[in-house]
């Protein structure tokens, strides 16, 4: 290995030296520079991980939910006071502006704010007499040993919105991170251990596929949670079930902004703007596409867009006059151009060119705001996610259009509607098959108590992210019908189907 920083493993409230001799590469996409080593977890290494937390996780399971709730109280007061330095390593090694990982960091918080509320979400329910004196009631308990594989997009709140409920509910969790972004999850790691939170019941495994593979096929993982793209999605989603995991698997994203006549343009423009090219387009709820209905939308819509995205300023996590950063990596640079010299092929008008940004450090990843128009809905850049600061536009000339291209599209993310029309506002989220809508909302996530979940391509299996499901997911009921002989009571025996 070189002389280059060596990640670690987090194990049983340690830090550990990787043991295999694979490892990769993690660089600072502001500058294109290699910043460390991450090793890659050998099967031998999961599975003692594994069986660390799984001994673990027995004890936290019969720890009070009061005493696991302190734990989550530290917890969210370092996360606060830990929001700068938290920020700083997600920006170096993701390339996001400060005032971008800031906003993560706070969005994760939300998640632990919903966790606090465990012993709330945990009641179960409880019916006297149901018959015979029978008394029923239920109970949740924690399934063990879980997973959280998350992406390299949001190395802070994805981590914190799949994992902190399976922990606030008894669980010990093997959190896997992207291996390009390892550090933030390292630090969490750290923050957690201050918080009083036991050794074995947060452990962090880096590594690649076969890394991923080890965990997902592990006897003892009992559930799954995976955020990336759809096709590993897909296979996550069909490798966990046949090893009879519980999966919930979210994938990628095809995010239509439908503008109205009615809409208020400025508005629109500029609400566009964020939600379409902040974090350098890439996050999975990043707007995507630009649909105004009519001609005359689309030609003031299109007219007062391209004016802002000129300006927009692609820069180094740390420069302040930054719009955003870089992208991820030189693969993904290479990518994004790719697919916009593929819209170029296939008849696209490029109305703003990126490809070249003006930018200090010419060794990083940056790509700037580009905005295309002339699309049609068999181009792939139409089709296919493009992870990066590319947007289409495609006019439509009706409501009922732009819901059924919206419906045909093999992803259901998210959505966002444009109007001052109360009636088409409502017709939209009831017609639309998305899983998460916006109505003058450009970024529908949902705040950490609801449900975050898309439809079709975009999630496969049935468990949510963020709010009370992720609670569900990550236990199971159990349900009692208890009596209590009096003294005197006769024995008798009965052979009838019991009933009320």
């Amino acid at each position: 290995m070189s002389t280059l920083e060596e990640v670690s493993h987090y194990i049983n409230g340690e830090k550990v030296k990787g043991e295999n001799d694979k490892y990769g590469y993690v660089y600072s996409p502001s500058n294109g520079q290699k910043i460390a080593t991450v090793p890659y977890a050998s099967d031998e290494e999961v599975d003692g991980a594994i069986q660390l937390a799984k001994k673990a996780a027995a004890k936290w399971a019969k720890t009070s939910v009061g005493k696991r709730v302190e734990v989550l109280f530290k917890f969210r007061q370092l996360l606060v006071e830990n929001t700068e330095e938290l920020a700083r390593v997600l920006g170096k090694e993701n390339g996001k502006t400060i005032p971008d990982a800031k906003g993560e960091v706070s969005r994760g918080i939300e998640s632990v704010d919903l966790a606090i509320g465990a012993p709330q979400i945990l009641k179960g329910e409880h019916s006297v007499n149901v018959g015979g004196d029978i008394n029923a009631y239920s109970m949740k308990q924690p399934l063990g040993v879980v997973t959280c594989i998350s992406p390299f997009n949001f190395p802070v709140m994805v981590p914190l919105a799949m994992s902190v409920m399976a922990v606030a509910v008894g669980n010990a969790m093997i959190l896997k991170p992207s291996e390009k972004v390892p550090h933030s999850a390292l630090l969490i790691s750290e923050l957690w251990e201050k918080a009083g939170l036991p050794a074995g019941i947060w452990n962090v495994v880096n590594g690649d596929k076969d890394t991923v593979n080890a965990i997902i096929t592990h006897k003892d993982i009992q559930a799954i949670s995976f955020v990336g793209s759809t096709k590993i999605a897909e296979m996550i989603h069909e490798t966990g079930t046949k090893h009879h995991k519980r999966v919930n698997a979210f994938g990628g994203g095809k995010n239509h902004m439908v503008i109205m006549p009615d809409a208020d343009l400025d508005k629109a423009v500029d609400s566009f703007l964020g939600a379409a090219y902040g974090s350098a387009s890439q996050r999975c709820m990043a707007i995507s596409v630009a649909m105004p209905v009519g001609k005359e939308t689309a030609a003031v819509f299109t007219d007062k867009l391209k004016e802002k995205v000129k300006n927009l300023r692609a820069g180094s996590y740390e420069d302040e006059t930054a719009d955003f950063g870089a992208v991820i990596s030189a693969e993904a640079k290479q990518g994004i151009l790719d697919a916009i010299d593929d819209a170029v092929n296939e008849g696209a008008n490029i109305v703003v060119d990126g490809r070249n940004p003006d930018v200090e450090n010419k060794e990083g990843f940056y790509l700037g705001a580009t905005l295309l128009d002339n699309i049609t809905p068999d181009m792939n850049m139409y089709k296919e996610e493009v992870f990066g600061p590319a947007r289409p536009i495609i006019e439509v000339g009706s409501i009922d259009e732009a819901i059924n291209l919206i419906n045909d599209h093999q992803y259901g993310n998210g959505v966002a509607v444009f109007t001052n029309s109360g009636r088409d506002a409502r017709r939209f989220t009831q017609e639309i098959e998305v899983g998460m809508v916006g109505v003058n909302v450009p970024i529908p996530i949902p705040v950490g108590y609801h449900n975050f979940g898309g439809w079709k391509d975009s999630r496969f299996g049935e468990g949510q992210m963020f709010g009370p499901d992720t609670a569900r997911f990550f236990t199971k009921t159990k349900t009692v019908s208890e009596r209590w002989f009096e003294l005197d009571d006769s024995d008798e025996t009965n052979f009838n189907f019991p009933t009320s």
